[in-house]
């Protein structure tokens, strides 16, 4: 890891240099990354990841116009593309990346997959900073880790497909296997990220709401 000063601030700092995709391949050799959600990140973080040669596979509503929009970008349904629960089910890293109001709805579900080992990801830290209020309490023997792309899924992808890299922040919330940072910065580089800055889960989500860094 690497300490950069951005205009007087140092920042711990991952770069694609220090961890490259080839040692993100690995990491994620025997994983199977379960993106549920194909609205605002889903799409451009599944994408990259399957561009990257990441084992992903898409969960979604069958009857929803984001599951055509899957089958548009490519997934197949029955193949890398599957009802919520067979996804969940199958999966060994679960993308939560259903707005905050699908979050809350869906987690019930997501509950009773969320195996001892597995990983929850998120891309905002709202559903776990106000878990009091959500109701999304992960259970102890998973890893919960973040990483929320400076800008729109959209954004991700068009950069990825120009051989450029978003920024992203990262966060561990809860490590139960040791091998939550490997995790998150693996995903990271795998979603197409160019530098990735440490913070929390709490600070993402108050920087994200008040539009402003909060260190």
């Amino acid at each position: 890891m690497a300490i950069i000063n951005f205009g007087g601030v140092e920042e711990n700092v991952v770069t694609r240099e220090e961890f490259p995709l080839e040692k993100a391949r690995a990491v994620m050799a025997e994983e199977t990354i379960a993106v549920i959600g194909y609205g605002v990140q889903g799409p451009g973080q599944a994408l990259n990841l399957k561009d990257n040669g990441f084992n992903v596979i898409v969960g979604q509503r069958k009857d929803s116009k984001t599951w055509d929009k899957a089958v548009e970008d490519g997934w197949v349904p029955g193949e890398t593309l599957f009802e919520i629960e067979e996804a969940l089910d199958r999966g060994t890293i679960i993308q939560y990346l259903l707005s905050d109001a699908g979050q809350i709805t869906v987690w019930p579900t997501v509950q009773k997959y969320l195996k001892p080992g597995k990983t929850l990801y998120f891309s905002h830290g709202f559903a776990v900073t106000y878990k009091e209020r959500t109701g999304i309490v992960p259970p102890a023997d998973v890893d919960v880790i973040l990483v929320a792309p400076k800008g729109s899924g959209t954004s991700l992808r068009r950069m990825f497909l120009e051989g450029r890299g978003l920024n992203s922040s990262y966060a561990i919330f809860q490590d139960a296997t040791g091998k939550a940072w490997e995790k998150v910065v693996a995903l990271g580089i795998g979603v197409g990220s160019g530098y990735l800055f440490e913070t929390t889960f709490k600070k993402e989500v108050y920087s994200d709401l008040t539009g402003s860094v909060v260190l």
